[in-house]
């Protein structure tokens, strides 16, 4: 990035005015730190996102499919990976007090930063205490692009391990829509049967998309 000006450079640019300061392209190009054979690090910057549709892109993305761009070997790929998961964490709320979740949009702000735009389906639980305080999230399995086995049975073994006497089922669409499929609804009528088997109340199902999520209880399913 020597061509460009000192005020230009995105590193310069950074300290002077901020991070917000920047375009998508030139954090990118930051985070590579250099360029190669004559392409320069904002140019890498530029293919990169132009082949994962925007910075978005770079979420569901791995090493190998990043590796697959000019100029990003696994090295960089790494760098960029590591980058989106370090700004994922941040986003994850983690304070000394449970988290006492009131509400389905409380639950889906606490699950959308670590698992809306994952790029294969997880389904997991939110081990909640009598007075719906957050004891502890689990993934419980990882699926495909569209799919997540999961059984009643899984959860509760979870939940009566945990200690729970409430739970939040979710699990995420890689699709980006959240909208519940037939197969959603049925394992959502199983888990409530079986809650109530087992005297721990199912709160509520949320699906996840990239940005929107859907909550059964919001629907008047729960």
């Amino acid at each position: 990035m020597k061509e460009l000006s000192p005020n230009d450079r995105p590193r310069e640019k950074l300290l002077v005015h901020g991070a917000r300061a920047l375009g998508d392209n030139e954090l990118v190009a930051l985070v590579l730190g250099s360029g190669c054979h004559q392409r320069g690090a904002l140019v890498v910057a530029n293919e990169l996102l132009a082949a994962r549709g925007g910075v978005h892109g770079l979420v569901q993305a791995g090493c190998d499919d990043l590796a697959r761009v000019p100029g990003i070997g696994p090295a960089r790929a790494a760098q960029i990976v590591a980058a989106v998961e370090l700004g994922r964490r941040t986003l994850v709320h983690r304070p000394r007090a449970r988290v006492q979740l009131q509400s389905p949009r409380e639950a889906a702000a606490l699950l959308m930063p670590a698992f809306s735009g994952r790029a294969v389906e997880q389904f997991g639980v939110v081990l909640l205490d009598t007075r719906h305080r957050v004891l502890r999230t689990t993934v419980l399995t990882v699926g495909t692009l569209n799919s997540a086995s999961i059984e009643p049975r899984d959860v509760f073994r979870e939940a009566t391990l945990g200690g729970a006497a409430a739970l939040v089922v979710f699990h995420n669409h890689p699709s980006g829509d959240p909208t519940p499929s037939p197969d959603d609804e049925e394992l959502t009528r199983r888990l409530v049967a079986a809650g109530v088997l087992m005297g721990i109340e199912v709160v509520d199902h949320i699906i996840l998309g990239d940005v929107r999520y859907c909550s059964f209880k919001e629907m008047g399913q729960l």
